[in-house]
């Protein structure tokens, strides 16, 4: 019985993984985006569970979401609801080893006929197929075929229990209402699935000695013991989360209770005589659907109620401290989506883009402060880059244990582009402190550059903003297309740089520039030239990715002597030609 529930549980688990790598995270990343309505939450809430077989992995997934701040509570608690709709499909798919006929085709419809199958189509799926999605639908096959392998071995394993009285006896106490619900809650509870204790209760039910008056109260435990999962995320969690996981709770417990309460006072009016009745795996099915599909038809009007017994549970008399901007929005890497890989690589993904943005934000407004200084705008500027340092080690470290999961190739890409770029980021942000000190020793000093100085740094500004822009972009959108126009700048902007050096070298010479001013240019222009580095390295990175490699060196070779790339440099060099350089062409064409 024991090595039948082995391969039950293994099974479900090889199930759910399957379906959510083939999934890619489009089920979780619709729990985020679809779910303005009461009905269309619970549908989603229903319809996502049903695909990956588990309402406590629907749960935790919202939980985790509310935790973010990707989702309010008020959007949390339909999609609670609808979770447990969806886990009835689990029990009407086990019911169906239940069906008993002579009829040929009707027989093809029991699991026990068809899995064998699937799972052969499965093993074939994982051993020759290269396409990662067949081989995840091949898992899917397997832990089909194992699951209902674990039914099957579980029943048999039993049935010679309904002549054992010891046995009958034991189920015959689980008809007293209050032992069965805590029997019922427990087993989940240890289990942490309603699903696999659902499908060990319809087990049982194949040895003809559980009565329909014993399996009601296990049923309504169920309910309750899968919420644990759910408690056990919050932990650790912002207020918020916590409340959600309580929803979970208190829906599954006020719905128990009204049913407990209606049917048994109805029992004592009517004397409900089906009760003595041998239940069946459909049975279990029906009481299971009817009971999760009735309990979020009476309370889904009245969800803004489990809200607030959920905010009056979880108060804020110790109010959570005001936490800074970057710790809000690093929220959305939460541990519980490492389970979901392929959401947890979209989450950072945005958690990058966002880094980006500061990162940019941070070399523009330094780029503002060599024009007109600002003391206030110089603090903004430092508080950017320690935000973008937070952001980096946040997100490596997520990062680093994401890339223990068990990735899809394309996770995979995604994740070794984000590891590469988000270092690039935090330099980027560094040299913007970096100009952002010098513009500040410019105004404490009271130095200013020559009006043809100020001219050229203009151009070469321009020329780092122009890059910047354009890597964002590249990083933003992946468009290994455009990444390609980025190291021809890159190029020029290296070039810019050797022509303001000599520029600054003749007005020493003719005086009109001083040695503590050209220490200042230098180190302005080792930071364009550092911040453009960067910007080449975001767009080669994306680009090699693309390709499936990552030979830096090598593209770079390769891309030089390439026609199209000498005319982007070329169209380049006269964009941001040096006032003084285009002057002095202009005059010899």
């Amino acid at each position: 019985m024991f090595g039948g529930l082995a391969f039950f549980l293994y099974g479900m688990n090889c199930m759910e993984s399957g379906l959510s790598k083939l999934s890619g995270g489009r089920l979780e990343q619709l729990l985020e985006k679809f779910t303005s309505g009461k009905l269309r939450a619970v549908a989603l809430g229903a319809a996502v569970t049903a695909l990956i077989q588990s309402s406590s992995a629907t749960t935790v997934m919202t939980v985790g979401l509310v935790n973010s701040g990707l989702l309010r509570l008020s959007q949390a608690a339909p999609i609670i609801m609808g979770a447990n709709i969806g886990t009835t499909i689990t029990s009407w798919v086990l019911s169906l080893s239940g069906i008993e006929s002579d009829n040929f085709f009707v027989k093809l419809l029991k699991p026990t006929a068809f899995s064998p199958v699937l799972a052969v189509i499965g093993i074939l799926f994982l051993m020759f197929s290269k396409r990662e999605k067949k081989r995840d639908l091949g898992i899917i096959f397997i832990g089909f075929g194992l699951l209902m392998s674990g039914m099957d071995t579980m029943s048999k394993a039993v049935s010679p229990l309904s002549e054992v009285p010891e046995f009958t006896r034991i189920l015959t106490m689980f008809s007293n209402p209050i032992l069965g619900l805590l029997a019922g809650a427990f087993l989940t509870a240890v289990i942490q699935s309603s699903s696999a204790s659902v499908g060990i209760l319809q087990t049982l039910c194949s040895t003809g000695a559980v009565t329909l008056k014993s399996a009601v109260p296990i049923i309504m435990g169920q309910n309750i013991g899968t919420c644990v999962t759910a408690l056990l995320s919050g932990i650790g969690a912002s207020k918020n989360a916590k409340r959600a996981a309580l929803i979970h709770l208190y829906f599954n417990l006020v719905g128990t209770l009204l049913f407990m309460v209606l049917f048994y006072a109805g029992n004592a009016v009517f004397d409900f005589h089906f009760l003595d009745d041998t239940a069946k795996a459909s049975s279990v099915a029906v009481i299971h659907t009817v009971f999760n599909l009735s309990a979020t038809l009476v309370l889904l009007p009245f969800s803004y109620l489990l809200e607030k017994l959920a905010s009056v549970t979880v108060r804020n008399l110790d109010e959570e401290e005001a936490a800074p901007a970057a710790k809000e929005k690093l929220r959305i890497l939460d541990e519980r989506f490492l389970k979901r890989p392929s959401l947890a690589i979209e989450h950072c993904r945005e958690a990058a883009v966002r880094m980006a943005h500061l990162a940019k934000e941070s070399v523009l407004c330094a780029l503002n402060l060599l024009r007109e200084y600002s003391e206030k705008e110089f603090v903004r500027v430092k508080e950017m880059e320690e935000m973008v340092d937070r952001y980096e080690d946040e997100l490596g470290t997520y990062l680093v244990k994401l890339s223990r999961s068990a990735l899809s190739t394309k996770d995979s890409h995604e994740l070794n582009e984000l590891l590469h770029c988000i270092g690039d980021f935090e330099r980027i942000a560094d040299h913007s402190l970096n100009l952002a000190e010098a513009a500040r020793e410019m105004d404490q000093k009271s130095l200013n550059f020559s009006a043809g100085a100020r001219a050229e740094l203009r151009v070469y500004a321009g020329a780092v903003r122009d890059i910047l822009e354009l890597s964002m972009k590249v990083f933003e959108e992946e468009d290994a297309g455009c990444a390609k126009a980025v190291e021809p700048l890159e190029e020029v902007i290296d070039q810019l740089s050797e022509q303001l050096k000599m520029r600054h070298i003749k007005r020493l010479r003719a005086g009109t520039c001083t040695i503590e001013l050209g220490f200042i240019l230098a180190d302005l222009t080792a930071n364009f030239e550092r911040i453009a580095d960067h910007c080449s390295n975001i767009a080669v990175c994306l680009i090699q990715i693309a390709k499936n490699g990552m030979e830096v060196h090598g593209y770079l070779e390769t891309a030089k002597h390439d026609e199209a790339f000498e005319q982007l440099v070329e169209e380049n060099r006269r964009k941001y030609e040096l006032p003084q350089m285009a002057a002095q062409r202009a005059k010899g064409e």
